[in-house]
């Protein structure tokens, strides 16, 4: 079945903003949120959601503050890691939901861990693709020389304009080559950066994406008290991610009271587009377990 014939697209007005959020599957599922990271959008998750929705999830994908048809704040602080998770809590609550499964790929990782760690009671598992814990992913910046040179591009993208404006050159190919160099061969169709530069293209998009970066260093959050996760956690990691080495995914799963880790030798750092079909057995095993 063709992705557009099962979901369904709607704007929720939460925390003063607008998000455009797919969801599809029964309203009577057990609801699970999934969280795209930079600079995808929900489209990120196109693999996973008729998969989810026929074993009888509730999928609820938001485009995140900054993205694609989702209001973009001009505020750095609009971008603080408690305001991101803000907006997950305020999108199940206005569902009426307690509870959600919540999914979460780099920044949508980081904003996941982040929730599961001040909200707890509101998550019934948690899913993280190739994003390290945020106690670890500061720890590494501080102490590890490798995981500095992999975030060059972290530094980059707190220079104002020039990141924008060399992303955007010929047509969006600044930003497309970087990603080919970091995925596989076959990683992204053509469709894919179709629907990439539609996002990308939208007014005020990429500064509003990159100010996710930027408030980490402008408007940094005060950490949770406990770092550990309380709620069962599900770590999948592609170790041919350039970015995020592989070094800080066990570190991130000792931090978890009930912890599993999954690594995928032949993956990326985007591993749900690499792995697929694996990734969604890996998500629905620890679903139903």
């Amino acid at each position: 079945m063709m992705l557009e014939q099962i979901i369904r697209k709607q704007f929720v007005t939460l925390n003063d903003i607008r998000l455009h959020v797919i969801t599809a599957g029964s309203e009577r599922g057990e609801p699970i949120i999934l969280l795209h990271g930079f600079p995808e959008f929900w489209y990120g998750w196109h693999h996973q959601i008729e998969p989810l929705a026929s074993a009888g999830y509730h999928v609820i994908v938001p485009d995140q503050r900054g993205y694609n048809l989702s209001d973009k704040p001009k505020d750095v602080a609009a971008y603080n890691l408690d305001v991101l998770a803000n907006d997950i809590l305020a999108l199940g609550t206005s569902m009426e939901y307690e509870k959600v499964a919540l999914v979460g790929h780099d920044w949508g990782g980081a904003v996941a861990w982040w929730f599961a760690s001040k909200y707890p009671q509101h998550v019934s598992k948690l899913i993280i693709l190739n994003a390290p814990h945020h106690r670890v992913m500061r720890e590494a910046l501080r102490n590890d020389p490798a995981q500095r040179r992999r975030s060059w591009y972290m530094r980059y993208f707190q220079l104002p304009w020039l990141p924008e404006a060399s992303m955007r050159l010929f047509n969006w190919r600044g930003l497309i080559e970087p990603l080919k160099r970091s995925a596989k061969k076959d990683t992204f169709s053509e469709e894919d950066w179709v629907c990439y530069r539609a996002a990308w293209s939208q007014p005020g998009a990429m500064t509003a994406m990159l100010n996710w970066y930027r408030a980490l260093r402008k408007a940094p959050p005060k950490a949770p008290p406990d770092p550990h996760i309380h709620v069962p956690t599900l770590l999948l990691w592609g170790t041919g991610d350039i970015a995020l080495g592989k070094e800080m995914a066990q570190p991130s799963i000792d931090l978890c009271d009930d912890g599993r880790l999954v690594y995928f030798e032949n993956a990326t750092h985007w591993l749900q587009h690499d792995e697929p079909e694996a990734v969604n057995q890996h998500i629905l095993e620890f679903l139903e377990s």
